[in-house]
């Protein structure tokens, strides 16, 4: 009868040992935050802010539409306006810097990938704005003086400026093999667009340039549909959009 006794206490003591480590688990959970962050309580006389980090992919995809969306709007020259000037305090406010703001936070989010196309983007529509802005020097030094029109220079630089972002485009989407079908022909078609201005410009095509806008509206809807996907996960809205992952799960 010593022998049951015995086992009884040893199983007992077990259990107790378990129930103790799960409640110190339980413990030291509730001592962090949802970021992982130590809830530190001890200057109660300051507010208590629990530290976590929101999704920024959302921003820089919606702030990349946007302006593509835009650009392609006057490139095919919508209502007749074909003017782009006033496209610049877009670029460079919601294209540029809020791409560079999500570019931040992805890297503080160890998103290796988001971390350098946002920011590159973000350049993009920077650089991009500064073509046209007044003052900028940029269109002033392709200008002929005499006749006021831009020379033969300009739709050639033009295209170099464009081949040089092809070529970042078609890196960034070999990296993008792995992440979703959404995002994947997304920069797919950036590239065809990409291809098409650059070759336009420098064969001095107009219907391909016309062609590069008009595909550019199939990016923009392709960057909305993947920033909107982000923006309405996780119990912000009552549904979610798919992006089709392009991975299994395992």
């Amino acid at each position: 009868m010593d022998a049951p006794t015995s086992n009884s206490a040893g199983f007992d003591h077990a259990s107790k040992m378990e129930d103790n480590s799960e409640a110190t688990q339980h413990h030291l959970e509730r001592l962090q935050t949802i970021g992982g962050h130590t809830d530190d309580r001890t200057q109660p006389s300051l507010p208590i802010v629990h530290r976590s980090f929101a999704n920024p992919a959302p921003l820089g995809l919606l702030s990349f539409a946007t302006g593509i969306f835009l650009i392609s709007i006057y490139g095919v020259q919508v209502r007749g306006v074909a003017t782009p000037n006033v496209l610049i305090g877009v670029l460079i406010f919601f294209g540029g810097i809020c791409q560079f703001l999500s570019g931040i936070m992805e890297f503080i989010s160890g998103n290796t990938f988001g971390a350098t196309v946002f920011p590159s983007y973000g350049a993009f529509n920077l650089s991009y704005a500064m073509i046209y802005l007044p003052g900028s020097g940029i269109l002033a030094a392709y200008t002929d003086k005499a006749t006021g029109e831009l020379n033969a220079q300009f739709p050639n630089a033009l295209a170099m400026y464009i081949w040089a972002w092809f070529i970042l485009t078609v890196i960034f989407t070999i990296a993008a093999v792995r992440s979703s079908w959404v995002l994947f022909l997304d920069l797919l078609f950036l590239d065809l667009v990409l291809l098409l201005l650059a070759c336009g410009y420098m064969l001095n095509i107009p219907k391909l340039e016309t062609a590069g806008s008009a595909l550019g509206f199939v990016v923009a809807f392709l960057s909305y549909w993947a920033g909107v996907a982000g923006l309405f996960a996780n119990g912000i809205t009552p549904f979610n959009i798919p992006v089709f992952a392009m991975y299994a799960d395992s």
